[in-house]
């Protein structure tokens, strides 16, 4: 969010001329206007003038919470507590196969290191700037490569003395003594090395005119319309310098920034012809509190935390002299803009309380709804087939457009004499793309109940299996399928197909009890209260509308109050008469899950194997609960699961309920095979950049200590993989027609990888449109010892056990699986499920 405190300000001694504005005595540094905390201190002051104050100098702001994190998990060595991939953690089946990245080298001078010397002020000085203009003016001292965060300076060069003492003098004559003292020498991959390099990036992105959104940088003057939508599209880049094997890199890749060309206050118009005049302020603070707004004449972006119904552009507020001026005279003073609606509210986003800076008043934004334009797509948006298809078309780039912009952008950083000149300044040099050797793993063997299948390919296998039957499947013989008068005629038809389509699979499926309902949700309710029993092995609904009502309700009764299996579908998808005995498939597949059956399998070399996927979500009503899925196999073949999800009262993305999960699911297996697991392979999911300290630090001692303090006589071998979905980097298979996505089973576990880490790439989805985003896995602790190929293969079978799709896909099953159950609980149940249905899939 624009306007956050930082946690750490570089300012570099440049020359840049860049003079006052009227803005700077009484405006938001990013051209919004400010309340509360409006005069006072020289620290208030000179936070409101941060990014105006001139004379050369620019200052860039880093997020703090999320820079810390991201210092720790740089400084995590996990590899050097893995004897087995400590000298050598790269597999070797598979055939090689060349891809090129988009991964830019950086170059640095040998022998490069970046000094960092306290500074101390005598007498003590408040403010950053003056610190700043005083420790400049010794140019000759310290170089033109220098940058100050109001405590630390670092240099590109050593100075003669470990300590060394300058005099510098004020304005009003007055004589202040600067001492700079050698704290450390940082190699380029330290983490404040890295840190330094981002920041470094923000200003040769700045340097390109284009501006930081986020974590993104986009380019307002090159936009993309998409006028049949009332969209525009802000092209840009996302961009982090990290240090990989032996090689310092800046990993850049393609991002858009969706933006209606619509307004706040022309939604709030819509909405005030559309709804009762009653509900108006009602229905506008459910709308718009949690939005991001863009401010175009300054490019900011910002949440919008509150309404304020009781100010309006004519009134006033205090400038820092004293003196009091309008909404409507300051946008007019400062950006030249006149407002058309003087009756409007104010948008109000509150900025967080700087550290050292008085919080007696709440320190907020006021926007104006005339001028906020609403970013991203609506939920009505995401649901239009065309619209997404026609977004698609601009933002899934596939391999050759998407190299193409990647190498304009690194052809602009050279081609711009200001941006090229700030790098070569700290002796980098962006290089040329990397190109990296990877190896493409052998498909795996779809196991059914009477055959083994070799799929033509990985991707979807539903035609080769079309003739099979499938593992396990228990007959369907009790159950209610309800629907309303205008779904009869599809829902006679759904029971038709699926009872023909289930016989092909080995799925017997006998004639349900219909229960006819009206069209409310009540209804349904009511007929599930008197019909449904524990008897009962499944319950289908036909909804007849989309109503997330009606869906929540039959999901909370049927998983709390009377727990039992459950399929909902939509009366508009049966419609689609042409496609009525595929949906019926895909329905039959859901259903032999939910009541217990097992689909496919593939090859499991290991035995007494247990494998567990856990993932971390927020609950939607209740964002101060968080939501834990935890799925385990339960048998050898890893076809059977138990699932179990934990409700935390905090906040925080971590589990603190792993030993109880882990109880349940160890009684869970000794009790199915009369035995305990030798192995147990834990693949965490949900993890976001900058928590993988907290992995490392609570969540692993947890799992290994259920088994020493309730289980000591117990010692199974565990590895913990994190599983990251959101990854940077991008791999393109060079061939002769081009650049193309990778094969299905690739790996790479080298070059694009951390020295310090035990870390692979692996590609599990076929991208039928764009470039496919690989997913990365990071090994965090692994007393199984398993070779780097073994666990790579068993990552890539496991992503074939997901029984919802008959296909690859991008994380391994149990995942998948952990996300959907965390998803359900989340959006619809918002209470723990009952124990009943721990044993099936009930949340496909």
């Amino acid at each position: 969010m624009a306007g956050r405190a930082p946690k750490r300000k570089f300012i570099d001694g440049g020359h840049s001329s860049r003079g006052g504005s009227p803005h700077q005595s009484f405006g938001d540094e990013n051209g919004a206007v400010r309340a509360g905390n409006n005069g006072g201190s020289e620290g208030a002051s000179s936070a409101i003038c941060k990014l105006s104050a001139g004379e050369g100098r620019y200052v860039v702001a880093e997020r703090g919470r999320r820079l810390l994190r991201c210092i720790q998990d740089l400084g995590i060595t996990t590899r050097q507590t893995m004897a087995h991939v400590k000298d050598h953690k790269t597999g070797s089946s598979g055939d090689p196969v060349k891809l090129l990245t988009n991964l830019f080298g950086l170059g640095l001078p040998t022998q490069w290191c970046l000094y960092q010397y306290h500074a101390d002020f005598s007498p003590s000085i408040s403010s950053m700037r003056l610190k700043a203009a005083l420790l400049y003016s010794h140019g000759d001292i310290l170089g033109t490569a220098r940058a100050f965060d109001g405590a630390t300076l670092f240099l590109s060069r050593k100075l003669k003395n470990k300590v060394t003492e300058m005099t510098s003098t004020t304005r009003n004559g007055e004589e202040v003594k600067i001492t700079l003292t050698l704290t450390s020498t940082q190699m380029p991959g330290s983490p404040v090395c890295i840190q330094f390099f981002n920041v470094l990036f923000k200003k040769v992105f700045k340097c390109l005119n284009m501006y930081q959104v986020g974590r993104n940088y986009f380019c307002p003057s090159d936009p993309v319309d998409i006028p049949q939508h009332r969209l525009t599209l802000w092209p840009g880049f996302s961009a982090s310098v990290t240090y990989l094997e032996n090689q310092l890199t800046l990993s850049a890749d393609v991002s858009h920034k969706v933006l209606r060309n619509e307004t706040v206050l022309s939604s709030m118009n819509d909405m005030y012809s559309r709804i009762p005049k009653e509900r108006f302020i009602e229905a506008c603070e459910k709308e718009f509190l949690g939005m991001v707004v863009l401010t175009r004449y300054n490019n900011k972006t910002y949440r919008v935390d509150d309404i304020d119904w009781s100010i309006k552009p004519t009134d006033t507020f205090p400038k820092k002299d004293g003196t009091k001026i309008s909404y409507v005279e300051y946008y007019k003073q400062q950006y030249n803009l006149e407002l058309t609606d003087l009756f409007q509210p104010v948008l109000v986003s509150s900025l967080k309380v700087k550290k050292n800076e008085a919080s007696d008043a709440p320190r907020v934004v006021h926007l104006l709804p005339e001028l906020c334009y609403v970013t991203g797509l609506s939920s009505r948006a995401l649901t239009d087939f065309r619209l997404m298809k026609d977004l698609s078309l601009e933002t899934q780039l596939n391999p050759e457009r998407r190299q193409k912009r990647l190498q304009r952008l690194a052809d602009n950083i050279q081609e711009s004499r200001e941006a090229s000149a700030e790098l070569a300044k700290w002796g980098l040099q962006l290089e040329a793309q990397l190109s990296v050797t990877g190896r493409v793993i052998p498909p795996e063997k779809i196991c059914l109940r009477d055959n083994i299948c070799q799929p033509a390919s990985a991707a979807d296998w539903s035609r080769d299996t079309r003739d099979g039957r499938m593992i396990c499947a228990k007959p369907l013989s009790n159950w209610l399928l309800l629907f309303s008068h205008r779904s009869a005629d599809v829902a006679e038809k759904l029971v038709n197909s699926l009872i023909k389509v289930g016989a092909g699979m080995g799925f017997s499926v006998e004639y349900p009890r219909i229960i006819q309902v009206e069209d409310s949700s009540v209804s349904f309710l009511r007929a599930l209260q008197q019909h449904v029993n524990p008897d009962v092995q499944l319950v289908f609904c036909v909804l007849p509308s989309q109503s997330k009502d009606n869906y929540d309700s039959i999901k909370k009764y049927l998983t709390l109050e009377q727990p039992v299996p459950s399929q909902c579908v939509q009366n508009h998808t049966l419609n689609k008469q042409h496609m009525l005995m595929s949906i019926a498939s895909k329905i039959a597949l859901q259903i032999i899950c939910k009541t217990g059956g097992e689909l496919w399998a593939v090859e499991i070399p290991l035995k007494s194997l247990m494998v567990i996927g856990i993932d971390v979500n927020k609950d939607a009503i209740n964002k101060s609960h968080t939501v834990v899925g935890f799925v385990a196999s339960t048998n050898s073949r890893l076809t059977k699961w138990f699932s179990q999800c934990i409700i935390q009262k905090t906040a925080t993305d971590f589990a603190d309920c792993l030993k109880v999960c882990m109880k349940g699911a160890i009684e869970n297996w000794q009790k199915c095979n009369n035995d305990l697991p030798n192995r147990i392979i834990i693949y965490r999911d949900g993890v976001g950049d900058g928590q993988l300290q907290m992995v490392v630090e609570y969540e692993i001692p947890q799992l290994i200590g259920f088994f020493k303090q309730s289980r000591p006589a117990y010692s199974p071998r565990i590895t913990v993989v994190v599983v990251r979905k959101r990854c940077t980097t991008r791999f393109f298979s060079e061939s002769h027609r081009g650049l193309q996505n990778p094969p299905l089973g690739t790996i790479v576990d080298n070059e694009a990888t951390r020295a310090e880490w035990y870390d692979f790439f692996l590609i599990s989805q076929n991208a039928r449109q764009g470039t496919v985003n690989p997913t990365y896995y990071n090994v965090l602790y692994d007393s199984n010892c398993l070779k780097p190929d073994h666990l790579q293969r068993l990552t890539y079978k496991m992503c074939h056990l997901y029984y919802n799709w008959p296909g690859v896909i991008r994380v391994p099953a149990p995942c998948q699986y952990a996300h959907k159950l965390t998803f359900l609980v989340g959006q619809s149940i918002h209470r723990e499920p009952r124990i009943e249905l721990s044993n099936t899939l009930f949340y496909l």
